[in-house]
């Protein structure tokens, strides 16, 4: 017996007649159900009462009970397959022709799947004993009803129909040329059945068996396999390097649009890794707000004249001197426009769904992340000097000025993320706090006494040579600090290596390079190259620790 019924009543109705109805009775209540079955409307409610009268010929003394035309139709195919299953009927004993679901579908020249959609239309089936066992079989009486009322449906049933061997050859063969000529499938499968009169959905499961029974001879090979997160960021990679789609399709063995479909996904899944993360303020949300945030950067009118470096700096120290200062207003302004931007994009970047992810929105995004990353580096720019005066102070005989300051240049930029402008406090006091809080930190403990050690700013720039030291116990103690480096270096994964080797110079064959030029070289963002360096440089603080790298103790 089945078990899909919709409603408790007609369930609970064929049970009884399953279990206390004579054989005849059965066949009467069947036969009876197929004719309320034709009837049936399914925007219409039926009472129980009635349905149970049409079927049994006996009014049950029950409550009015109303259930949906739809729920009805359902109920009543299972009712009439159920209750001639349980009479145990032999084919040979009915008085007109029975076909089985294989020989309805030879006679219409359907497919199967096309017979089991039109019993749930209302073909109606009963269970008859075939061989000694029992099958799944349609009265000639039943069929010629159904055709009468579907004669459209019947006609168009002949799209799904078996096809011959010579059929899917020539199926086979077209597919072949589309797909050679750059076309998708989607593409291919719709004009092959406009070509040859059947569904597109035939179309569709011809070419799938044959690309699985045939795998070498695929018409679409591993269209069907699921690809890694490794390969689809490979497909994202080159795209954004100039490739084709079409040359991407070819090497990939996808569709055009499966390709545009993976670069969507893999660029919506780093935009929902960007760093978003904004000091929030209220005036954000006053739509009327957005001009007077998003205008110009104030004039500064005290602005005094261009300052001159002091002859002999090194490029760097000297550049820094072109970049003007803001004033109060100015860095507040570029404050809330920074967090601003970032909170907008934050907002957009809740409503992308990496699955489908659209071009224009993530557009939007991007741009918003990259004016905020142009601001941060503005304000970075204008306080780079504020980082040179505090590593001046804090710089000692055993370490070197510009690694202090390039140090000191990631507390900046972490201070710039982390300052809360509204509070009306300087940028420079919160930056100084952050820088000299992270140069403790890095400054080993045992020097106590950085006076001492502190040097000028001439010894500093001709890096003069201090006679009392020890060469050989220099280069002794370089050469055990290099195989500690490679030590704690090893820590780190291929990415971060290469990172912090390209970064630092520590090659000794290329410069020191920048957060652009890494970033182009491992095809992502200068933000990740430097979220990433972050994140390697903490690490190897904690293995610098374990290894106990210190100075050499002739330097101190």
């Amino acid at each position: 017996m089945h078990s899909e019924y919709r409603t408790t009543r007609i369930r609970e109705l064929c049970d009884q007649q399953v279990r206390f109805s004579p054989r005849h009775k059965k066949l009467e209540q069947a036969a009876a159900a197929e004719k309320l079955l034709v009837e049936i409307e399914c925007e219409r409610k039926y009472s129980y009462e009635y349905l149970c009268f049409r079927i049994t010929t006996f009014r049950p003394d029950v409550s009015r009970t109303l259930i949906m035309g739809q729920d009805v139709f359902h109920d009543l195919r299972l009712f009439i397959e159920d209750v001639t299953d349980s009479a145990d009927i032999h084919v040979k004993e009915l008085g007109e022709p029975v076909y089985t679901v294989e020989q309805l579908s030879q006679r219409f020249n359907v497919s199967t799947k096309t017979i089991s959609r039109w019993r749930q239309l209302g073909l109606v089936s009963r269970r008859f004993i075939y061989d000694g066992r029992k099958r799944v079989a349609f009265l000639q009486s039943s069929v010629d009803r159904f055709v009468a009322i579907n004669p459209q449906r019947v006609k168009r049933g002949k799209q799904f129909s078996q096809l011959t061997d010579q059929e899917r050859n020539e199926i086979v063969d077209r597919a072949r040329r589309l797909a050679q000529a750059g076309s998708c499938s989607s593409e291919i499968t719709r004009r092959i059945a406009s070509h040859v009169h059947r569904s597109v959905e035939t179309i569709r499961y011809t070419l799938k068996q044959f690309d699985e029974k045939n795998p070498q001879l695929a018409i679409f090979p591993s269209t069907t396999g699921r690809l890694t997160p490794e390969t689809k960021g490979q497909i994202h990679q080159r795209y954004r390097r100039g490739t084709s789609v079409a040359s991407l399709s070819k090497q990939y063995h996808r569709t055009p649009s499966s390709i545009h479909r993976i670069v969507n996904e893999v660029r919506a899944l780093r935009i929902l890794e960007l760093p978003l993360d904004c000091m929030h303020n209220p005036v954000f949300d006053r739509a009327r707000k957005e001009t007077e945030i998003m205008g110009p950067l104030p004039v500064n009118e005290s602005a005094s004249r261009k300052v001159r470096p002091p002859a002999g700096l090194p490029h760097y120290l000297a550049a820094l001197y072109e970049v003007p200062l803001l004033n109060r207003e100015q860095e507040g302004h570029l404050f809330r426009k920074y967090n601003y931007l970032k909170h907008k994009a934050s907002k957009l970047r809740e409503k992308i769904d990496p699955a489908r992810a659209r071009s224009a929105a993530m557009d939007e995004i991007e741009n918003l992340y990259g004016a905020a990353v142009a601001i941060k580096n503005q304000i970075v720019q204008a306080n780079l000097r504020l980082v040179v005066s505090i590593a001046k102070r804090h710089v000692s005989a055993t370490q070197d000025f510009f690694s202090l300051v390039s140090d000191g240049n990631m507390s900046l930029i972490r201070a710039v993320e982390k300052f809360d402008y509204a509070r009306g406090n300087k940028f420079s006091t919160y930056a100084s706090w952050a820088i000299m809080k992270n140069f403790a930190r890095t400054i080993p403990h045992e020097h106590k006494q950085l006076d001492r050690f502190r040097t000028s700013q001439e010894e500093f720039f001709t890096g003069q040579h201090d006679a009392r030291t020890d060469q050989y116990m220099l280069e002794s103690a370089q050469l055990q600090r290099q195989s500690q480096i490679g030590n704690i270096l090893s820590e780190l994964d291929d990415r971060e290596q290469q990172i912090i080797v390209s970064r630092f110079g520590l090659n000794h064959s290329i410069e020191p390079q920048t957060l652009k030029e890494v970033g182009l070289e491992l095809g992502v963002t200068k933000e990740r190259v430097r979220q990433i360096e972050a994140r390697a440089i903490n690490k190897l603080r904690v293995a610098a620790q374990h290894e106990k790298i210190d100075a050499p103790e002739g330097s101190r």
